[in-house]
């Protein structure tokens, strides 16, 4: 994980050195507190120059006065003040971090015009920091400048000024947790496909044992055992054995049942047999972006101590060509008994997930399982980038979704499940095949997994869109987004805590 900025609150004051930042509200308007950092009034006067009005995220940055004891003072636009929610004070923070990209210690004030920001309010600006200050530099070794000058990557200092710093420090440890989770999340999907193996991803896993995670491992081997054939006709063209991690927080009472996640870990998918083009093919090193998703949910659950028991299963395989790989036209037995007609091998993902859905259910029986994967580019055809694909067989769980992702603004939107689309996935030859045909390709992926269900509430999250190469924003200018950590974390938060 990269070096996270340093965060404090203190309560709110005038900063007597460093770099000072205020917000102000439309019109320029900013708080009295606000004022007081910036006496010569040079900031303000800037405002018309610059043609700043304080609308939302726009700034304006100056070189602090003589004598002034500061470096630089710089102004945010916030907007209309009274109509700021939790996702917005993220996007501040994201607009703060912004500024600050090299070492430097700066102070931030909580306050605006008619707004008493308390301590969730500087949490959410905090959190905002620390995920738009995430960056994947792990492999870098310039150690110079263009001017010689040696690369200081050490990060920032901030100092967050609020009304209540004591209810802002306790607020933000649940939101440290959750970031911090986003930070593995992303860190996984970012890694080289030939850094991270299913072995060396199962290895990482293991460090959540630190947060009193349990961590179990299955071997290829013991999925033999089992009878997962759909998983393992996968990785058989691969000289890297797979791996299904088992990952248990119990933070709840011990006689309710789990809730769960299982993510799609193929950590490289070269399509097999039925290769994918060249041309972006590097970007398939991301496509175990739903298994970085649960690897990061546990350890916000862990590190926040959830009051949850969760449960979190894995599959992790890579998908090459090799003498060895799986053929179009192959049949493999799934765990659950179910035969499958592989026609395409770079339909995978659904093969992974079948066995560990089942695996899951069967052993857990818990409340509800919810999967996330890159599944499909159809869902990117259906909703781009900004929506993931949610489908689902239970109403509630679904809505409940739905309203987690407005919070966290880890959009979601509903796409539809039917008996006519899942009788596009029978076979003449075994009990269904793993493509169905031109259209519809994200639906008829679903109506595979709900086949590995029975009548567990499920919610299946196709992540193609969203979780690697998404659009930048506020609050992430990473490759991988460490989409679902935030939006899932917020579900169990809501509704199933005790």
């Amino acid at each position: 994980m990269a070096s996270k900025p340093s965060i404090s609150f203190v309560r709110r004051a005038v900063p007597k050195k460093g770099n000072v930042v205020v917000f102000s509200a439309e019109q320029g308007e900013m708080s009295e507190a606000a004022r007081s950092c910036d006496p010569s009034g040079a900031l303000q006067r800037a405002f018309p120059i610059a043609d700043f009005s304080g609308k939302f995220g726009a700034s304006v940055e100056l070189i602090a006065p003589d004598g002034a004891g500061l470096d630089r003072l710089v102004a945010i636009g916030a907007g209309k003040a009274a109509s700021l929610k939790e996702h917005d004070w993220l996007k501040l923070g994201g607009a703060v971090a912004a500024h600050f990209r090299k070492p430097a210690d700066v102070s931030v004030i909580v306050d605006l015009p008619g707004l008493e920001a308390g301590g969730s309010e500087a949490a959410s600006l905090a959190a905002g920091i620390l995920l738009r200050a995430y960056s994947f530099e792990k492999y870098k070794t310039k150690k110079e400048d263009g001017d010689g000058k040696p690369i200081d990557r050490k990060p920032a200092r901030f100092t967050i000024h609020s009304s209540d710093p004591v209810a802002a420090k306790k607020a933000f440890a649940v939101a440290d947790a959750v970031s911090d989770g986003v930070w593995l999340a992303r860190d996984l999907v970012n890694e080289p496909a030939n850094m991270l193996g299913p072995v060396e991803f199962a290895a990482q896993l293991k460090a959540l044992e630190q947060l009193d995670v349990k961590v179990e491992i299955l071997t290829e081997k013991d999925m033999k055992r089992l009878g997962m054939g759909a998983l393992l006709g996968v990785a058989q063209g691969s000289v890297r054995p797979p791996r299904m991690a088992v990952l248990e927080w119990r933070g709840g009472k011990p006689r309710n049942q789990p809730v769960a996640f299982i993510g799609k870990g193929v950590v490289f998918d070269s399509g097999g047999i039925s290769i994918k083009p060249a041309a972006g093919m590097e970007d398939m090193k991301g496509d175990m972006g739903g298994a970085a998703a649960v690897a990061g949910l546990m350890h916000a659950l862990a590190a926040r101590k959830a009051r949850v028991n969760a449960v979190g299963i894995i599959g992790l395989v890579e998908n090459m060509v090799d003498g060895n790989s799986q053929r179009p036209g192959d049949i493999v037995t799934s765990m659950s008994g179910q035969t499958v007609e592989v026609l395409n091998t770079d339909a995978e993902g659904r093969l992974v997930l079948a066995d560990a859905l089942w695996y899951c259910r069967q052993r857990f029986e818990p409340q509800f399982m919810i999967n996330l994967a890159t599944l499909t580019g159809a869902i990117m055809v259906a909703l781009g980038q900004s929506h993931a694909g949610l489908f689902s067989n239970d109403d509630e769980l679904a809505g409940r979704l739905a309203e987690a992702g407005l919070a966290t603004q880890e959009k979601v939107w509903r796409m539809p499940l039917g008996a006519e689309y899942d009788k596009l996935i029978d076979s003449k030859n075994a009990d269904m095949k793993n493509i169905g045909g031109r259209y519809g390709g994200a639906i008829t992926a679903a109506q595979f997994l709900q086949r590995f269900v029975k009548d567990t509430p499920w919610a299946h999250l196709d992540i193609a869109g969203t979780a690697m190469g998404s659009p930048s924003s506020e609050i992430n200018q990473s490759w991988g987004s460490g989409f679902g950590v935030r939006l899932l974390d917020r579900l169990v938060r809501d509704h199933y805590e005790a």
